[in-house]
């Protein structure tokens, strides 16, 4: 076991900077953030400490403001403490760990390294977060323990939202510190580390530009547009939905020119060295400051009229265009699930699509089988920088073995595309794929297949499956014995939305597990964990008038939830990404919840013109008035109130952590930071639950305000509404929440049943169906959300 990492140090407020601290305070550790002293101060400001921290304190209160968010919730930055490096550097030895993410000169960091050098002593790591220096340069003239105890820490921005953490070691590295940051990388932050070699920008950018830069040169080659491009390279190449251009403007024009540069200056053998030119366009783009989202328009521009596309021959923004033909496929193919059955199919085009992207692709795979072992050992060290770097779903070998290896080999060395000897020797040894269904991969440096270096917490629900069939299945749901006592429900349906079979099936999959299990873990597959309610099902039953209908669909829901809620095992939720309307209710009702860190979570029905109407109202209240002492004189109006500000606004926490907060989720509930070991940690804290002497809940009445509280929330109501944030719709919507909230208009304060509540909850449902805006509403949703894939 190495020593934890409990504070850290960041030299460097910047965009990185402050992005690291901010992610090492998500994960509980102690930060102290410095930056220079801001040049130019009067000397009266120089003697005051807030001008000198200015710079640092700067950076977190950007980190603060920053969107997408940087912290899980505000209240985190409390972990980061500011200074400037004139004064502070002495306190960086309490630090176990020390990151700076300054400028990328190699003098400033050569006397940064000096300074700390002569400071630190023990075994505090120092660490640089640089992409293009290298660790030889950097450390010239420091002592052996400096250079024993440093090693390169490469994260990628936005540092919470993006997995990967690349690690290079010098020549003087002691491996206990690589192996120490790798433990703290994977287990604290949530990481996937991917060890590389002291070359320029490593692996993932190395490979990373090489792509785009390749495909920026050929859509000029093969005269297609920036929107071809992006059509082609995006989901259904297997990329992220920002495929190439619009990724450049996410990352900001000047910034991949920077990297590029330092390619095409550093790597003066690279085999396809002039890929790394920038094209005399993108130059002239970054001298005329188009540099992406940062300065408003770069290869796209918004305006009132719509998305506009700068043609890169005239460097003139015009209306968006490209190919129909190319639109149109790829918009077929982006709905194929399997993603190695799109790209096999995005190849197998015999149009200018096919062309562009086989070109792209067979390059691409060349270059990074070229790479080994310059930048990396391992094949899948590459796949994995891909992957977790660019969010591409499958890495440059994972898509050599989907168009099949040995006739995808034949055809690039058909084509004259350079490709090393160790390739000729796994088509020699009869090798069929990179990976192996049995959990090894082939070696390119030893010419042999070795076992895959993989954490046995990262499990999927494949994996875990006993037997050969489900215990219990429908049309939209299924439940597996996945070992230790624990039954998985999991979803089956489109983008996992609770529909009459999941609804029916709840219950009797309950009762299976009551019977035959210890526990029920509710664990769903696909980017979302559940996107609520089917709204298909509610909108067809309340335009045909079929109240008895749809008041038994709610009372079923209703009744499948606290069937969860009371069941006699313990039941574990393990939210991720989108769970909202019913996928919070089910939530609320779980005796546990293991969410993945990113998990956005609220109750968002009033969206669509409704209420929540699967038991949401009532456990959100319920959990916020049972944290209340027995005997306390706390009147429940400011309980109702927040509640209702939540289920009203439709609230949501854009983390699980903030979740915890607003009181979607437990502080005691769990919190995974890599979604790999989510549903191991899950199944853990079921099987726990189970083997710790559970009991289920009891069920509660509680005292509510009536309509005193009713008039109370009226007034809210009226404001908002008087002051244009809401209108009249809005406003009738939310007095139905005001009404079930206070227990309904009868009497001042009285006490409400469980049953009472869901009575209440059910009939403003109902009501709010036959309501013709919300009927309107909840059609708009279903007409938005139609291209969801599951």
């Amino acid at each position: 076991m190495s020593k934890p990492i409990r504070r850290v140090g960041v030299i460097g407020a910047g965009v990185m900077g402050s992005g690291i601290a901010s992610h090492f305070a998500n994960a509980g550790i102690e930060v102290l953030m410095l930056d220079i002293v801001p040049p130019n101060l009067t000397d009266e400001e120089k003697k005051s400490q807030d001008k000198r921290n200015s710079w640092a304190a700067g950076g977190l209160a950007k980190a603060l403001k920053s969107r997408p968010a940087s912290f899980f919730h505000p209240d985190i930055a409390n972990l980061v403490t500011v200074g400037n490096t004139e004064d502070d550097l002495a306190k960086l030895n309490d630090c176990d760990l020390i990151i700076e993410a300054i400028i990328e000169k190699l003098s400033i960091k050569r006397s940064l390294f000096e300074k700390l050098d002569a400071t630190l002593d023990g075994d505090t790591v120092v660490a640089s977060n640089t992409s293009g220096l290298r660790i030889v340069d950097m450390l010239e003239g420091r002592s052996e323990r400096f250079k024993s105890h440093f090693l390169v820490m490469h994260f990628f921005n936005p540092v919470r939202y993006m997995k990967l953490l690349e690690l290079v070691v010098g020549p003087a590295t002691d491996p206990a510190t690589l192996e120490r940051i790798k433990d703290f990388g994977r287990n604290q932050l949530g990481k996937g580390i991917v060890v590389g070699k002291d070359t320029p920008n490593f692996v993932g950018n190395r490979i990373g530009t090489h792509s785009m830069l390749f495909t920026m040169h050929q859509m000029l080659a093969q005269g297609l547009t920036p929107e071809d491009i992006d059509n082609i390279t995006g989901i259904p190449m297997g990329h992220p939905k920002s495929a190439s251009f619009r990724t450049g403007d996410i990352v900001g024009l000047d910034t991949f020119a920077h990297v590029a540069d330092n390619c095409y200056a550093e790597l003066e053998n690279d085999p396809q060295r002039d890929v790394f030119k920038v094209p005399e366009f993108m130059r002239k783009m970054v001298e005329l400051k188009y540099l992406g989202d940062k300065t408003k328009g770069g290869f796209f521009k918004k305006t009132k009229d719509g998305i506009l596309t700068l043609d890169p021959g005239t460097l003139e923004y015009r209306p968006r265009g490209g190919s129909e033909d190319i639109k149109k496929l790829c918009k077929k193919l982006s709905g194929i699930e399997d993603v190695r059955e799109r790209v096999r199919q995005l190849v197998a085009d015999q149009g200018p699509a096919g062309k562009l992207a086989w070109t792209v692709l067979a390059t691409s795979m060349g270059y990074a089988a070229t790479m080994i072992p310059e930048i990396s050992d391992e094949v899948e060290a590459i796949d994995n920088a891909m992957k977790w770097g660019y969010n591409w779903e499958l890495g440059p070998f994972e898509t050599w073995d989907a168009l099949g290896f040995k006739a995808t080999a034949e055809r690039l060395k058909a084509e004259g595309i350079s490709l090393p000897a160790s390739i000729d020797t796994m088509l020699a040894a009869g090798a069929e794929s990179f990976y192996t269904a049995d959990g090894r991969v082939w070696d390119l440096t030893k010419g042999e297949y070795v076992a895959r270096d993989i954490d046995p917490r990262n499990v999927t629900l494949a994996q875990l499956r006993q037997g050969g069939a489900p215990v219990f299945k429908n049309k939209s749901l299924e439940a597996w014995d996945i070992g230790d006592g624990v039954l998985c429900m999991t979803f089956t349906s489109k983008s996992n939305s609770i529909d009459s079979n999941i609804i029916a099936g709840i219950p009797q999959v309950i009762e299976i597990a009551e019977r035959d299990f210890d526990a029920l873990l509710l664990f769903n597959e696909g980017p979302h964990f559940c996107v609520g309610a089917n709204l298909f099902e509610v909108v067809m039953a309340a335009k045909a008038g079929k109240w008895d209908d749809l008041d038994a669909m709610i009372g079923n829901f209703q009744a499948a939830v606290q069937r969860m809620k009371y069941a006699t095992i313990p039941v574990v939720s393990a939210p991720f990404g989108m769970t909202v309307g019913g996928g919070c209710e089910l939530c609320l009702a779980s005796d546990s919840v293991q969410a993945y860190s990113e998990t956005y979570v609220g109750l968002v029905e009033v969206g669509v013109g409704l209420l929540p109407g699967g038991a949401g109202n009532l456990n959100l209240l319920w959990r916020g008035l049972s944290a209340i002492p027995e005997g306390a004189t706390v009147e429940p109006i400011h309980y109702v109130a927040k509640t209702f500000e939540n289920i009203a606004m439709a609230k949501v926490a854009t983390s699980a952590v903030e979740a915890q907060r607003v009181g979607y989720f437990r502080s005691t509930d769990g919190v995974s930071f890599d979604k790999a070991r989510h549903l191991y940690e899950a199944k853990q804290r079921a099987v726990g639950l189970a083997r710790s002497g559970y009991h289920p809940p009891a069920p509660r009445s509680f005292r509510l305000p009536g309509e005193s509280g009713i008039a109370t929330l009226q007034m809210m109501i009226d404001t908002l509404r008087n002051g244009g944030f809401a209108s009249d719709h809005d406003a009738l919507i939310s007095r139905k929440v005001a009404e079930v909230l206070c227990g309904g208009p009868a009497g001042n304060t009285h006490e409400v049943t469980e049953a009472e509540f869901l009575a209440l909850e059910r009939k403003a449902f109902l009501a709010l169906c036959k309501e013709e805006k919300s009927q309107a509403r909840m059609e708009h949703m279903l007409m938005k959300n139609a291209p969801l894939r599951n």
